[in-house]
């Protein structure tokens, strides 16, 4: 067993009860082939829930201060995380995720790029369309609903892939691209509340 399958099945086995969360939506996850997994951010937890709830392994991007501090730094990087510098292009940073995605990996993304202060789903920003344009990738939008509290009820609810294929055809902007990823997560959101 591999470090990551190690680490999410004790993750899952304390924060799936404890949160009491619940996976909809799992026959829309593609089985193979690359995904960009896009989802509202409401809590710090999100990486983790979206991550143990998901059916493939996810990689995320995640701020490069973390992988300076001792210990948790390795097991960020362990658990299919890459560093990002916040606030600036980091072309490294896009290039990695690019690859991950080209290699037929899971890339997962918050578009709104922090956490939402009041539960609303935010604007995205253009990198969520940036790397559906460029890749070839399937585009999964991903609601995390509800409180996290302990032993409340959870979701996280994985919608059908998006149709890119007119956008990039189109030459359609990222953040066109990024406007119709959060219009589905949205939906979503309606739905499943």
């Amino acid at each position: 067993m591999t470090f990551y399958g190690f680490a999410k099945s004790v993750v899952y086995g304390i924060f799936k009860p404890w949160y009491r969360v619940k996976a909809i939506g799992i026959e829309n996850f593609p089985k193979e082939g690359g995904v960009l997994l896009c989802a509202n951010h409401i809590h710090n937890f999100d990486p983790i829930i979206v991550g143990i709830m998901a059916p493939r392994p996810v990689h995320y991007m995640a701020k490069e201060e973390i992988f300076r501090v001792p210990v948790l730094g390795g097991i960020v990087r362990k658990c299919n995380a890459f560093p990002v510098k916040r606030g600036f292009g980091d072309r490294e940073a896009l290039r990695s995720g690019l690859k991950i995605l080209k290699d037929g990996h899971v890339f997962g993304l918050f578009p709104e790029g922090t956490r939402s202060k009041t539960g609303e789903l935010g604007k995205g920003l253009s990198g969520a369309g940036f790397f559906a344009l460029r890749s070839d990738a399937l585009v999964v939008p991903c609601a995390v609903i509800g409180p996290y509290k302990s032993f409340g009820r959870l979701k996280v609810v994985y919608g059908p892939p998006i149709a890119m294929e007119e956008m990039r055809t189109n030459k359609a902007s990222a953040e066109e691209v990024t406007e119709l990823i959060m219009s589905e997560i949205h939906k979503l959101i309606k739905e499943h509340q």
